[in-house]
């Protein structure tokens, strides 16, 4: 059954429709219905001198068609992600031809934004694979968070552990006695080569490395009882998006732990770190979470160790399926995809 659409306001209909009806800002929306841009990255996709493209998207957010969240130096322009301005923007994006001349060139300038993200992400990954869990201790007290994560876990059974952008493989190191079997998956072919090697050093046996995009996860569809996304998302040009294909791994009532930094102000680990977020509320994750068809049943916060170099604080979210189990789940449905 159709849901039914949002009743709006003829002024309010007026206004968004004015705002989308000229080139430039429908071309932006296009754009921001797809990922989140900041102005710059918008000034090199469209062409447009600065002035300009702030001016079309302070149009777009009085019209409730955008939203914008500024994060130190950097501001962030994504579509309406609710209220009727979204179920706007979502109708305008969904019937806009792919194959028109320009939005397809907009869009072959995204690819290349979004190219030139991830190559950012992955020469630092590359650089500091050896040393990666040495540069993670300067920022939050890690006996204290792998703590938290292990008593969140509990001790009921795990059938299928799911690692999304294992890294280092200390996760997998962590958390796979509790586990039957696991999985950890990475783009970082250097990553994996560390993730490797300290799984064997540690002699564990029961846990599987991938190479695979946290966007595409390799794994089959309600696959797994448990799913973690440790230190991952404030690296991510779409942290929805990540958690969604987290959500998909999850069996019904499966649970999802994230792990990651609260707000913060450390702008230099933008460049210093390739972090691209800096850090994420408790509403954030927790309407990202709902909107991934997850429920937060936990959270904790992890304040600093006294004299740390960072002043981060780490937060922990434990999520669960909305789905229950109805049925006995069947044996392979817990087998590696």
């Amino acid at each position: 059954m159709q849901a039914t659409p949002t009743q709006v306001s003829l002024d309010a209909v007026l206004a968004a429709l004015a705002a989308a009806g000229e080139e430039t800002r429908l071309r932006i929306l296009a754009l921001i219905a797809q990922t989140e841009l900041t102005v710059s990255e918008l000034v090199a996709i469209l062409g447009q001198s600065q002035p300009r493209v702030s001016r079309h998207l302070k149009l777009l957010v009085e019209a409730g068609l955008a939203q914008r969240h500024r994060e130190g130096a950097w501001a962030f322009f994504l579509a309406a992600q609710s209220g009727p301005g979204a179920e706007i923007v979502r109708n305008v994006a969904a019937r806009l031809d792919p194959n028109d001349p320009a939005l397809a060139a907009d869009r072959e300038r995204l690819v290349g934004i979004r190219k030139a993200r991830a190559e950012h992400a992955a020469r630092y990954f590359a650089a500091h694979a050896g040393d990666w869990d040495q540069l993670r201790s300067m920022h939050a007290p890690d006996a204290d968070v792998e703590k938290a994560v292990v008593d969140i876990v509990g001790d009921g059974p795990v059938h299928l552990l799911l690692d999304c952008g294992t890294g280092t493989g200390r996760m997998l190191e962590l958390l796979s006695a509790h586990a039957e079997r696991a999985i950890g998956v990475d783009l970082s072919p250097a990553m994996l080569s560390v993730a490797r090697a300290n799984l064997d050093r540690a002699g564990i046996r029961n846990a599987q490395l991938r190479q695979g995009d946290i966007y595409a996860l390799p794994v089959e569809r309600n696959s797994c009882d448990l799913a973690i996304v440790h230190q991952v998302l404030h690296y991510l040009d779409d942290p929805a998006r990540a958690l969604r294909e987290a959500a998909r791994a999850l069996v019904p009532s499966g649970r999802l732990i994230v792990v990651d930094f609260a707000p913060h102000e450390e702008e230099h680990l933008r460049e210093r770190h390739a972090h691209r977020r800096l850090g994420f509320s408790h509403e954030e994750i927790a309407g990202l979470l709902a909107d991934a068809g997850l429920d937060v049943i936990e959270r904790r916060d992890l304040a600093p160790a006294r004299g740390a170099t960072h002043k981060l604080t780490v937060s922990i979210w434990l999520a669960q399926d909305r789905r229950t189990i109805t049925d006995i789940v069947p044996k392979g449905a817990t087998e590696f995809a």
